[in-house]
């Protein structure tokens, strides 16, 4: 059974939304997916689809493309949004599906916005697909290994949809001002070059938005003696004013920026760490969320080179909750270039890690008799406390004493780095450890 014929766009509906792509050719920058020999190319050529998950930013095309497979291979194509729909629309439309598939049909059920549905609500997906009654399509900005089920991924041909290069944006703004049929073209809409590579610049990959600042820059570009309304640079700036930057405030985009800044700390530069801080903070970012993640910075890689790196950081959340925004960026600003500066060391953070290992693997080890309290007559009784050495009784206030349970005698879990505060911090073990007779 074909598809359903897809319903033209109302002459008035949105640039974005008439200029969506008619066939699989017009699909622009997802050659990975599309092209010769690829994935997608080589399930259709065989003539059955497979069940997709379509993963990638917002105006990638993946609802145009899940429509345009589903065309191509003849199936009938039922799109629903998870955000709208729950459990008992989506059976509607299996049985609807089965139905179909009866009389020989195959449906295309595309979910748009899947990873919206909880747990339950995904494993009732999970029979249908496996039976074949559906071939399901989802759609999401997220990361599917947090936000989908493991068994419906495994069901699933994670396709991961990338945002539109330059060259592409550039390739379907001019088609839009050439296509007299559903674009600009016939209406005397002109773009300058320089125009075209800010409304490009700004759309940063997202089709969708490209095509709405070059509608809404032609809507008050000023005509000439000829009547043609020619885009300026001036006029998409205007039309413009504050960029939207795309910074989605819990999903994978939002995890890939705060990567980056902290990479970039990490990597002692901070001009990579103001830039993706500035990313962040323009974007609409909580200003706490990131002075939570410089203290956490201070302590993991900063560590004990520069004690001050971690009261800074605080001192920074406290500027950052007494100020709020719009000035939050400048306290921000300050702790970032300090940490970026600062000399590095995880060795605690590596020691932590150390001593977990051992406890998971050895269990409850008995604290040894000479470091349990004795409060009472029995507990001295048993032995408990005997033994102990008290520092600040001898010299140097060192003693040759054990601290650790039996089995781990000996074992060294902190490694001071040789960098920074940490320099010293090495020397003083060193000179301890020889006090009390052991190898340094």
């Amino acid at each position: 059974m074909p598809s359903q014929e897809e319903p033209r766009p109302h002459p008035r509906a949105p640039l974005a939304d008439r200029m969506r792509p008619r066939t699989l050719e017009e699909v622009l920058g997802q050659d990975h997916l599309l092209g010769p020999g690829r994935p997608l190319r080589a399930a259709l050529e065989g003539g059955e689809l497979p069940s997709l998950l379509l993963w990638g930013p917002p105006g990638c095309g993946k609802t145009s493309l899940a429509r345009l497979l589903a065309d191509r291979a003849g199936y009938y194509f039922e799109p629903l949004s998870a955000v709208l729909v729950g459990v008992k629309e989506v059976r509607a439309e299996i049985a609807a599906a089965a139905s179909r598939r009866d009389d020989g049909g195959r449906t295309l059920l595309f979910l748009d916005e899947i990873h919206r549905f909880n747990k339950a609500q995904q494993d009732a997906l999970l029979p249908h697909v496996e039976a074949g009654t559906i071939t399901l399509v989802g759609a999401t900005t997220e990361n599917p290994s947090f936000q989908l089920i493991s068994a419906l991924q495994s069901r699933l041909l994670i396709s991961r949809l990338e945002p539109l290069e330059a060259d592409a944006l550039a390739t379907l703004v001019r088609r839009a001002l050439e296509d007299s049929e559903s674009g600009l073209g016939g209406t005397g809409v002109a773009l300058e070059a320089a125009a075209e590579q800010l409304l490009v610049r700004t759309a940063q990959g997202d089709a969708r938005k490209a095509l709405n600042l070059l509608e809404a820059s032609a809507r008050v570009a000023p005509a000439g003696a000829d009547g043609t309304r020619t885009v300026t640079r001036e006029v998409v700036a205007a039309t413009l004013q504050s960029p939207t930057l795309y910074h989605d405030a819990d999903g994978d985009w939002h995890y890939d920026v705060v990567s980056a800044l902290i990479k970039s700390l990490r990597g002692s530069d901070p001009d990579a760490a103001l830039y993706w801080l500035a990313r962040m903070v323009e974007a609409g970012e909580d200003p706490l969320f990131i002075a939570r993640r410089l203290v956490i910075f201070a302590s993991e890689d900063v560590g004990n080179a520069d004690p001050e790196a971690l009261r800074l950081a605080l001192s920074v959340r406290d500027a950052v909750h007494f100020v709020g925004m719009p000035e939050g960026w400048i306290p921000l600003a300050q702790g970032a270039v300090y940490l970026a500066t600062a000399p590095k060391s995880n060795s605690s953070y590596a020691a932590y890690k150390l001593a977990k290992k051992d406890v998971l693997e050895h269990g409850n080890l008995p604290v040894p008799l000479h470091l349990r309290n004795a409060p009472t007559q029995l507990a001295k009784q048993m032995g408990h406390g005997q033994g102990y050495l008290y520092p600040h009784d001898h010299p140097d206030g060192v003693v040759a004493q054990t601290y650790l349970p039996d089995a781990l005698v000996g074992r060294r879990y902190f490694t001071p780095g040789p960098f920074g505060f940490e320099r010293d911090i090495a020397k003083r073990l060193e000179w301890w450890r020889k006090r009390r007779g052991e190898n340094p």
